[in-house]
């Protein structure tokens, strides 16, 4: 089909002008919109005319702003004719300027706080199973493989979510992806509350995942193409923080949300909504609020220009100009831009008309387009002039989040491990002895009895149990017991009741039972909100995601003055230097503040990755370019994780040895690639 905008470039402004003093970058513009008398003005401007006021820093020698963009433009001009790439980036060049005139301001905060929202979302989506986990466990009887498969199955979502959102925003456009992603995690999230199944369940993350797995690639495109150069670097690092409040608002609802057994409800046996399934609710909410702030904000006017989509292009660029022009005071400034130079389209959607085919013939044929388009944009990372920056960028990708994601699981297990050495180091053990007469109202949870004798009215009321081997039981009681971890073995068992317990045959192991009673008996899997959510494990993911914040602040401070190689570089290895202190984590506060140390000194590294991902790619491939990469960081997520986890308890030395491996290896690549920050946007 032909370009129905090729024909219509403002064809009714007859008269372009150069801009400013940026002539030389050769794109047209109106002198005034619409044209005046010479005499002419507004009674705005009335006696304000520019040429006749004085720039205040002329005494000073301090050369104009316009004057210093304006030699900025030039030298990149002289830059492009030397390398001869004049034709490819003139239209970088020329958006650069235009962005430049639309200054930064009311309307790049709220696109900033939008975008950030849906960069919490993902945040949060990390933490979310991590934190349900020992709750879902036991309200849907999950074993030891479930557990894995759930907790691996967000990233796998993710990481799925990230290569395919990232496809499609580069052919379908950033608002309608990022919309349509975090339409479809809103949905999967709500139902996965809901959920009785673990199947379910399961099948409902996935696809939660899937959805926000889009939102990283898309948000820092999308944003960063409403960015001029200067203020990019700084700006994409501040957009970081949001993913650094995610983890904060996931670890403090968690904290306030989980334990609360009374803040669910039950419909019958069948449906149990337990306090876990709020939370699971709670943390869909940045997601939502993105979902409605999107609704307000226009499509990357960079993704239309680039798609031959002058006139929408052009609207935006004026609406963006007007209202931060507005916002500072001065709506007189008029939006002089006129035309635009689009590039040429290399393919285009094969439409079947309407009189041709059925609906569905032309979505398959649409849908197979759009396929071939989305494959051929990702092979197109590995031609010769992007081949090298994308294996180097790789490689950083995947060390930084085998090394980040692996510490990040193995911190608190470690903690749940010292923690049940000290339970351990803490058991009671009974050898022989003798009871009768006598009621057990208090918890026997920490205490092993052998070859007792438990006899003549015996009561074991509202308690906990642990375990017994070589007993005998005899006119006993067992009334209201939690037995999770109870085992009883060899034991004997005589004229003894038991009454609404969650103890069943496979609790008695090769034991004898004669005349004994079960009534009102609990099978399956009981949540115990005191014993099954820890608190001290919430308060280690918030104050790793807290610990970030200096390294947000730094980052963002000096990202466009040192420049995002030294920052990656510099990051990872310092950080991991940092990972040889936790040789010296022999308690729980030691890994509580080696992690806190980690975070905070890695934080600065992933600041410059999305950075410089964004700029190394030209608009055509970028969103397609971060997601295969951030498709990468999860599955480098997925191995990191499953590999500590495996080694707590066995051994630090190997995760230790891993992460400084990676994080080395990562930190000198990252001195190979090319200085970004004084780059204009692709």
């Amino acid at each position: 089909m032909g370009d129905p905008y090729q024909n219509n470039m403002y064809s009714q402004h007859s008269t372009y002008s150069k801009y400013g003093r940026g002539g030389q970058d050769g794109y047209g513009y109106q002198e005034d919109y619409p044209p005046q008398e010479e005499d002419a003005a507004s009674d705005v401007t009335e006696g304000h005319d520019e040429d006749d006021q004085m720039y205040e820093g002329e005494y000073q020698g301090i050369p104009h702003p316009d004057e210093v963009k304006a030699a900025q433009r030039a030298a990149r001009a002289a830059a492009r004719a030397k390398a001869g790439t004049e034709e490819e980036e003139s239209l970088a060049e020329e958006y650069e300027a235009i962005m430049e005139d639309c200054g930064h301001g009311r309307f790049q905060w709220t696109l900033f706080t939008v975008t950030g929202l849906a960069l919490m979302a993902d945040g949060a989506e990390c933490f979310v199973v991590g934190f349900v986990l020992p709750s879902a466990e036991k309200d849907m009887c999950l074993s030891n493989a479930n557990k894995g498969m759930l907790g691996l199955i967000v990233y796998l979502g993710m990481m799925v979510g990230a290569f395919v959102w990232g496809g499609l925003a580069d052919k379908l456009g950033r608002r309608k992806c990022l919309t349509m992603a975090l339409a479809i995690n809103c949905v999967f999230a709500f139902l996965s509350s809901f959920a009785q199944g673990y199947g379910f369940f399961l099948f409902f993350r996935l696809f939660s995942g899937i959805g926000i797995g889009g939102s990283v690639p898309i948000v820092y495109s999308y944003f960063s193409e409403f960015l001029s150069m200067d203020k990019r670097g700084e700006h994409l690092s501040w957009l970081c923080m949001f993913w650094m409040m995610g983890g904060i608002y996931a670890s403090f609802t968690a904290w306030g949300i989980i334990p609360h057994y009374g803040w669910g409800f039950s419909m019958g046996t069948e449906f149990q909504f337990h306090s876990w399934r709020l939370f699971v609710l709670v943390c869909a909410l940045p997601a939502i609020f993105s979902l409605i702030g999107l609704s307000f904000m226009p499509e990357s006017p960079r993704f239309l220009l680039e798609n031959a989509k002058h006139d929408e292009g052009w609207m935006i660029l004026k609406q963006v100009h007007d209202i931060n022009w507005r916002a500072k005071g001065e709506p007189e400034r008029v939006f002089t831009v006129s035309q635009i130079k689009a590039p040429k389209q290399d393919n285009e959607f094969i439409e079947i008309q309407s009189s041709t085919g059925t609906a569905f013939q032309r979505w398959a044929v649409r849908s197979a387009t759009l396929t071939k388009q989305v494959l051929k944009n990702i092979l197109s990372l590995m031609s010769p002039d992007l081949r090298l920056s994308t294996l180097l960028m790789a490689i950083i990708w995947f060390t930084m989040a085998f090394s980040y994601y692996g510490l990040s699981v193995w911190f608190p297990d470690m903690i749940k491990h010292l923690q049940h050495e000290e339970y351990e180091s803490k058991i009671k053990v009974f050898h022989r002895e003798r009871v009768h007469h006598f009621t057990f109202n208090f918890s026997l949870e920490n205490q092993i009895h052998k070859e007792g004798e438990y006899i003549i009215y015996m009561c074991f009321v509202g308690l906990q149990l642990n375990y017994f081997e070589d007993s005998l039981f005899e006119d006993c009681y067992f009334e209201d017991i939690r037995s999770t971890d109870t085992f009883f073995e060899n034991c004997t068992i005589k004229s003894t009741v038991f009454y609404n317990t969650d103890l069943w045959e496979e609790k008695f192991i090769h034991c004898r039972l004669e005349n004994t009673t079960f009534l009102h008996s609990k099978k399956g899997c009981h949540l115990d909100f005191r014993e099954d959510n820890d608190v001290l494990i919430y308060l280690v993911s918030f104050l790793g995601s807290l610990a970030v914040l200096p390294g947000n602040i730094i980052s963002a401070l000096f990202m466009d003055k040192i420049g995002r190689i030294k920052m990656i570089g510099g990051s990872m290895l310092i950080s991991a230097g940092c990972t040889f202190f936790l040789f010296l984590s022999f308690s729980q506060a030691a890994i509580i503040a080696w992690q806190c140390l980690f975070c905070g000194t890695s934080v600065a590294a992933w600041n410059g990755i999305e950075v410089i991902t964004v700029e190394l790619y030209p608009a055509a491939k970028r969103t397609t370019a971060f997601g295969v990469l951030n498709a990468l960081c999860k599955l480098a997520a997925i191995l990191g994780s499953s590999i500590f986890a495996s080694f707590v308890g066995i051994t630090k030395v190997v995760p230790i040895l891993l992460s400084f491996s990676a994080l080395v290896c990562g930190g000198l690549i990252a001195f190979k690639l090319p200085e970004t920050r004084e780059k204009v946007l692709l």
